[in-house]
């Protein structure tokens, strides 16, 4: 048995809290499939390869999605581990922890009362939050371009789940950071994804460059509001 099985069976009987203190347990460092070139530099730190080799291997059952999101749910079931794990978010934006070509990982960080506007991923998705909260309103498409018609609210420990045709905003309402895990099933950074103005509701391309420009301002804000 190879240590990164070995692992998983003790990921399941002790539960992600306590395999998230076990950094030093030997866990194999996942190395993801080769991908396109372009998008963040990937790092995950020790504290997370047990949590991520998990949900590679996950990615391999027939259900994809509903088996990695049982080990997202436990990763995120003690709220106060994973965010020790993955650290305190201090500004908008994310850290890609695995990038293959059938799975990514990454950490978003919200600034206070931040917006997201209707976006899609074209491919299914899962968020699991460990600090903060989420607001998510989905869309579907009409001939304004979308129309909302669904509210899900994510708290600490709780787990979103995104098909792959959902469009959704998203909004941090607190005055604090919110953090999550977001995991999809494909090469997030690598799939051209469309967004929809949020004063016309019309259609444009979205990709790296515009998200990166999105975090930027978010942050500029923040920084005004803290110097006032």
């Amino acid at each position: 048995m190879n240590d990164a099985k070995a692992f998983s069976r003790r990921h399941l009987l002790l539960g992600t809290a306590a395999a998230l203190s076990l950094q030093a347990c030997g866990a194999t460092a996942v190395k993801p499939t080769p991908v396109a070139s372009g998008g963040p530099p990937v790092h995950t730190p020790p504290s997370l390869q047990p949590f991520i080799a998990d949900c590679v291997a996950a990615n391999r059952e027939s259900d994809r999605q509903a088996a990695v999101k049982e080990v997202l749910a436990r990763g995120v079931a003690d709220p106060r581990a994973m965010l020790q794990a993955v650290g305190e978010p201090k500004r908008a934006g994310i850290t890609v922890f695995h990038r293959a070509d059938d799975l990514t990982i990454f950490s978003a960080a919200w600034t206070p009362q931040m917006n997201l506007m209707p976006h899609n991923h074209k491919m299914w998705a899962l968020i699991g939050i460990y600090t903060g909260r989420e607001d998510n309103i989905f869309w579907k498409r009409s001939e304004n371009g979308v129309t909302a018609h669904a509210v899900d609210v994510l708290f600490e420990g709780d787990v979103g789940t995104l098909s792959d045709t959902a469009i959704h905003s998203v909004t941090n309402p607190l005055e604090r950071f919110t953090g999550g895990i977001h995991i999809y099933g494909g090469d997030f950074f690598a799939t051209t994804r469309s967004q929809w103005d949020p004063d016309t509701r019309q259609e444009s391309p979205s990709d790296g460059a515009v998200i990166r420009a999105i975090f930027e301002r978010a942050n500029e804000r923040f920084m005004r509001t803290e110097a006032s």
